[in-house]
């Protein structure tokens, strides 16, 4: 290949929409109100419109988001928090911030997300939360968790920073986008992600009035009206110019989500049938946005792949290298090697190839020569 691969392509993105990018930029700069500009309440209208959700509050990331919405449900510290083994730390991180307790439980080996077979055993009497994580694009199988969820009146949080755009598809055939389905949704606007800004952001939603109002007040240092404080709260806003880029690309992330699955059916048409591959995996209940294009390698051979490709120039990545129960800083809770064989199998396992909106046919094409050629020639 003559250019080089990336796993994704942020610059030819920015270029083929210079034009309303720029334009909306210099607007917030002249505009010169950096913080809840009206960019900033514009973006809200849009994520309320394209998610069909009620209520919608932005915030300065994906990691604040779920903390404030863990602030918003008034949860105690002691309190249990179900969470997979398998996911990015953020999403634990803040029940240890908060000083609640993880409860870890294990995926499912096919589609990564939550076990939800698993999940009753899980709850204890000092449960009061689960959160489905919607990893690398594919929405967990809510109508399962919420049902458990509302058996035992535990709150749920979808975790929904890799799968912004997916649908969860009920068993009745009716629809809603990941995020809004649970009792409060998560999200992140880190630049990679499928709805990217120029930094950091975040955003939660709700179709919940009261829920709604809170978080907002908790974002933004517990007021409602300023210098009147009636909770703490923290110091957590999407800045304007980041709102200005967002409420240009949202206008686009359907488009987006089109690219990427065409994409990820390509892939699939080559590596179906491909011994030693293992495609990612479907489900009936959700579509799949493929935030990333994350494969099962057999018989230990994750790492010699990786080591292969790199060679030929191609990018890939390990999401993730170590799960969070085994992680140095998550040791204190007790757990232990063997706990999650899924989750440790598939840190062993899971490789993710390059995959993003401005990806040409004749790169993807190059991406299969290289993974056909390792696995036919028995490297």
């Amino acid at each position: 290949m003559n250019q080089q691969i990336q796993m994704v392509d942020l610059k030819t993105q920015y270029l083929r929409i210079k034009d309303e990018i720029d334009q909306a930029l210099l607007a917030a700069v002249e505009e010169t109100a950096y913080i809840n500009g009206p960019q900033v309440k514009a973006f809200i209208e849009s994520l309320k419109s394209f998610n069909q959700v009620k209520y919608a509050v932005t915030c300065g990331n994906g990691t604040d988001a779920l903390q404030i919405a863990m602030m918003g449900l008034s949860f105690k510290p002691g309190d249990e928090v179900i969470v997979p083994a398998f996911t990015y730390i953020a999403t634990v991180e803040v029940i240890a911030l908060l000083g609640l307790i993880p409860k870890f439980i294990d995926v499912r080996p096919d589609t990564f997300e939550l076990d939800y077979e698993q999940l009753e055993s899980k709850i204890t009497d000092r449960t009061v939360a689960v959160v489905p994580v919607h990893l690398f694009g594919q929405c967990s199988n809510m109508e399962a968790i919420n049902a458990i969820a509302e058996k035992h009146g535990l709150a749920v949080i979808e975790d929904t920073a890799q799968a912004m755009g997916a649908e969860y598809i009920y068993s009745d055939g009716t629809r809603q986008f990941a995020g809004t389905v649970g009792t409060i949704g998560t999200t992140s606007f880190f630049p990679s992600k499928n709805l990217g800004c120029f930094g950091d952001g975040g955003a939660l939603f709700t179709n919940d009035e009261a829920l709604a109002q809170r978080v907002h007040m908790i974002a933004n240092h517990g007021q409602r009206q300023k210098y009147h404080h009636e909770s703490i709260g923290v110091n957590s806003r999407l800045d304007t110019i980041q709102a200005a880029v967002l409420n240009v690309k949202i206008k686009y992330l359907k488009e987006y989500v089109e690219a990427r699955q065409a994409i990820a059916r390509r892939y699939d048409s080559h590596f179906l049938n491909l011994n030693g591959l293992s495609i990612p995996a479907r489900v009936t209940y959700s579509t799949h946005v493929f935030n990333q294009y994350t494969c099962k390698v057999a018989d230990g051979r994750r790492d010699a792949l990786k080591a292969f490709l790199q060679e030929r120039g191609v990018p890939s990545m390990v999401y993730y290298p170590i799960p969070v129960h085994l992680q140095q800083a998550y040791l204190l809770y007790g757990y232990k090697a063997g706990d999650f064989p899924v989750s440790e199998l598939l840190c062993k396992d899971v490789i993710s190839l390059p995959i993003h909106t401005e990806m040409e046919i004749e790169t993807q094409d190059y991406i299969i020569e290289q993974v056909n050629a390792f696995f036919s020639h028995g490297s």
